[in-house]
C-alpha cells in the first residue's frame, strides 16, 4: 500500500537528499585516488540522470491524474446524464491506454534503477580493492580504530534488527490491507453509491468512511472497523520504527565518519560505507516506483471492471436515484484524484531539485582541495546530513491508496 498525498513523498524526499550527500562524502574520502574519483563521478552522474528520468515519470503521473479529473470523469458524467454507454466505454478505454503507458514507463525505470544499483555496487568493490592494497602498508591497526569499528558494528546490528522489524510490520500491513479491501468489495457488491465510489476511488481511507455512512451488515461493518483500526495501529508502529531507524542512521553515520577520519589520517581509504548507503537509498526509491506501478495497474483493472459491469448494457442506469448517486461518486472521485496529482507534482519537484543543484560538488576534484578546504566541505556535508528529517513538510495525507 502507498499512502496517499504524502506518504510516498515522505519516503522519497530524505532518500533523494541523502543520496547526493552520501555521494559527496564518498567523493571527498577518495581524494588522492584519481581513478576512483573518476569512477565515482560517473556513477553520481548516472544517478543524476536517473533522477531526471524519474522526474518525467512523476510528471506523467500528475498529468494523467489531471486528465482523469478534467477529461475522463466529466465524460463519464456526460455519458450517465445522456444514457450513452458507448461514450463511457470509449472514455474508459482512453484512460486505460494512458495508464498502460505509465505502467510500461515505470517498469523501465525500475529496471534502470536495478542496473544502476549494480554499477554502484561495482564501484564499491573497486574502492574495497584499493583499500585492501593501501592497508597492506599498515601492519597493525590502531587500537582506537578497533574500538571505533566495534561501535560501528554495534549500531549496524541495531539497524539490521530494526529493518527486520519494519519488514515484519510491512507484511502485516499488506495482509491487513488485503483483508480490508476484500471486506470493502463484499460491502459494495450491490449497485449503489458505495459500489460506484469503490469503482472510481482507489483510495482505502475514503472508502472506509463511505462504508460507515452506508447501511451494511453489522457484522461486516464491525470487521471493517477492526481491520481499519489494526491498519492504523500498524502504520503508527511502522512510523515509530522509521523514526528509530533514522536515529540509528544518524548515530551510525557519525561513528562511520569518525572512523573514516581516523583511517584517512593513517593513510588508507575508509570503508565505502557511504556508497552502501547510496545503494540503500536508491533501493528505497526503486521500491516507491514499484508501488506506484502496482497502484496504476490496480486502477486499470478497476476501470476495466467498471466498463464491463456498469456500462455493458445499452440503458445502464435507468433509475434516476441511481443515476444521481453515480454522479455524486464522480464528483467525490475528482476531489481525491486532484489531491493525488498534486502529490505527484510535489514528488516531481523533489527529483528536479536534486537533479539541478545537488551534484555541483562533482565540478571540483577533491584532490585539488587544500586540507582546510577539504575539512570545511566535509563538515558542511555532515551538517546537511544531520538536518535531513524523516518527516519533511509535504501535502497533508488524506487517505491510503488501494493496491
Amino acid at each position: 500500500m502507498i499512502a496517499s498525498s504524502s506518504d510516498f513523498v515522505t519516503e522519497l524526499l530524505p532518500s533523494a537528499q541523502r543520496t547526493a550527500l552520501l555521494y559527496h562524502l564518498s567523493y571527498l574520502c577518495l581524494a588522492k585516488f584519481p581513478n576512483l574519483e573518476r569512477i565515482l563521478r560517473e556513477r553520481a552522474i548516472e544517478t543524476q540522470l536517473l533522477f531526471g528520468s524519474s522526474e518525467v515519470i512523476l510528471l506523467k503521473c500528475a498529468a494523467t491524474s489531471k486528465n482523469l479529473v478534467s477529461t475522463l470523469l466529466p465524460a463519464l458524467k456526460a455519458a450517465v446524464e445522456k444514457d450513452k454507454s458507448i461514450l463511457a466505454i470509449k472514455s474508459l478505454e482512453k484512460a486505460r491506454a494512458w495508464i498502460t503507458e505509465i505502467v510500461d514507463k515505470v517498469e523501465q525505470m525500475v529496471e534502470r534503477y536495478d542496473k544502476h544499483n549494480h554499477s554502484v555496487g561495482s564501484c564499491t568493490s573497486d574502492v574495497i580493492k584499493v583499500k585492501v592494497e593501501t592497508e597492506k602498508r599498515l601492519e597493525k591497526a590502531n587500537e582506537a580504530i578497533k574500538e571505533q569499528e566495534k561501535a560501528v558494528r554495534k549500531e549496524e546490528e541495531q539497524l539490521k534488527k530494526n529493518s527486520e522489524e519494519i519488514r515484519r510490520i510491512d507484511e502485516m500491513i499488506a495482509q491487513t490491507n488485503q483483508e480490508l479491501q476484500n471486506c470493502i468489495r463484499q460491502a459494495s457488491r450491490k449497485r449503489n453509491r458505495l459500489g460506484f465510489i469503490t469503482a472510481l476511488v482507489p483510495f482505502v481511507g475514503p472508502l472506509v468512511n463511505a462504508i460507515f455512512g452506508s447501511k451494511i451488515d453489522a457484522g461486516l461493518a464491525a470487521n471493517i472497523q477492526a481491520l481499519s483500526n489494526k491498519l492504523s495501529q500498524l502504520s503508527n508502529e511502522k512510523s515509530n520504527l522509521r523514526n528509530k531507524e533514522w536515529n540509528i542512521h544518524v548515530r551510525l553515520t557519525d561513528l562511520q565518519l569518525k572512523l573514516a577520519g581516523m583511517k584517512i589520517a593513517e593513510g588508507t581509504i575508509p570503508d565505502p560505507v557511504h556508497l552502501n548507503d547510496v545503494q540503500s537509498c536508491l533501493t528505497r526509491i526503486q521500491q516507491i516506483l514499484i508501488q506506484i506501478k502496482k497502484f496504476w495497474e490496480t486502477v486499470s483493472v478497476m476501470l476495466e471492471a467498471l466498463r464491463d459491469e456498469t456500462f455493458a448494457n445499452e440503458h445502464f442506469i435507468e433509475d434516476s436515484d441511481m443515476k444521481e448517486l453515480f454522479l455524486e461518486s464522480i464528483t467525490t472521485a475528482q476531489q481525491h484524484w486532484k489531491t493525488f496529482g498534486e502529490s505527484c507534482l510535489y514528488a516531481k519537484g523533489i527529483f528536479s531539485l536534486q537533479k539541478q543543484n545537488a551534484y555541483l560538488f562533482l565540478e571540483i576534484s577533491p584532490s585539488s582541495l587544500s586540507k582546510d578546504e577539504w575539512q570545511k566541505r566535509y563538515d558542511s556535508v555532515i551538517a546537511e546530513l544531520n538536518k535531513i528529517s524523516p518527516d519533511p513538510i509535504a501535502p497533508k495525507p488524506t487517505a491510503a491508496i488501494a493496491q
